[in-house]
């Protein structure tokens, strides 16, 4: 399979910027979170992973930085905001990769989108990887509520509050609140590798599902729910969380119930993207997962 980057183009005429980083009989897709989000912080996944045999492949969704952004304000392209579109993008993809029998991680975003393909194209699957995500975003929203009341006095709380029930985004002291709490649970090493002199936030994509930030949800996201699903995830499941993240621990561990061949393991120190700020737990995790499947002895 071809090495470096590959420009897909898709049935719709749009194109997606895709890597593929190792080498060997083992196949890895990544997906980012966002939605919006970009693959920066899968690049080195080939480089750690090259022991096992592993090839990466990795790609911007569609409207994400190095991939075709449509312009959003046509109604027309509204039909490729929708968390269908993205499914069924993940297999577009694949298949025009030409993988097959393949591991699948998703990174917050990411790993919804993983729980949902498991669920419609598990037959494709050998093991799913959910990186910080849950099955519902209420017990997510009772979490981040809890992480601002620890990371802020009472008063920066109110304040926060104030300001979402005006949606006023752009208030100047409400993002710096934001700020805080961004380094406290999301990005708490804020490495420069993948800092950029402009935004690489999709905006228009994140703020339809997503919102103003992690800490809000005000769009289509507040309707993510699928905790009657996923005991029927069949594919070995491995469930990677930070220990001081936005992602509620105690849903993890309930996941890890529900879904049939899952295990459950944290990354102390880590926010949400624990794959950086404590990546030789991280990266330990992940390839025993790997090793376990590929060997026939991952037990639950």
């Amino acid at each position: 399979m071809k090495q470096g980057t590959t420009i897909l183009t898709l049935d719709n005429g749009y194109h997606l910027w895709t890597n593929t980083q190792g080498t060997g009989d083992i196949h890895l897709l990544c997906l980012h979170g966002g939605p919006g989000g970009t693959h920066e912080y899968w690049e080195n996944f080939g480089k750690e992973l090259a022991d096992l045999g592993v090839q990466v492949h990795m790609y911007d969704q569609l409207g994400s930085f190095y991939s075709d952004q449509p312009d959003y304000s046509d109604p027309e392209n509204q039909k490729y905001l929708t968390t269908d579109y993205f499914l069924d993008e993940v297999e577009e993809v694949r298949q025009k990769l030409g993988i097959d029998h393949f591991y699948l991680i998703g990174q917050s975003w990411g790993g919804a989108l993983v729980q949902l393909y498991a669920l419609k194209y598990g037959e494709h699957l050998k093991g799913a990887i959910i990186s910080s995500m849950v099955d519902n975003i209420n017990e997510y929203l009772e979490h981040v509520e809890l992480c601002r009341e620890e990371a802020l006095p009472p008063s920066a709380v109110r304040y926060m509050k104030e300001i979402e029930k005006k949606g006023d985004w752009s208030d100047p002291q409400y993002q710096k609140y934001v700020d805080v709490l961004n380094a406290g649970y999301v990005d708490r090493k804020q490495p420069p590798a993948i800092s950029h002199l402009i935004s690489t936030m999709a905006t228009d994509v994140y703020g339809a599902f997503q919102g103003d930030n992690e800490f809000v949800v005000t769009g289509k996201l507040k309707d993510w729910d699928i905790r009657d699903q996923i005991h029927n995830i069949t594919v070995p499941t491995l469930l990677t969380f930070g220990e001081h993240e936005t992602m509620p621990m105690k849903s993890a561990q309930r996941m890890a119930e529900d879904i049939p061949h899952a295990r459950l393991v944290t990354t102390p120190d880590g926010g949400h993207h624990h794959m950086i700020d404590n990546a030789p737990v991280y990266f330990a995790h992940l390839k025993q997962f790997i090793s376990d499947v590929e060997t026939g002895n991952f037990n639950d």
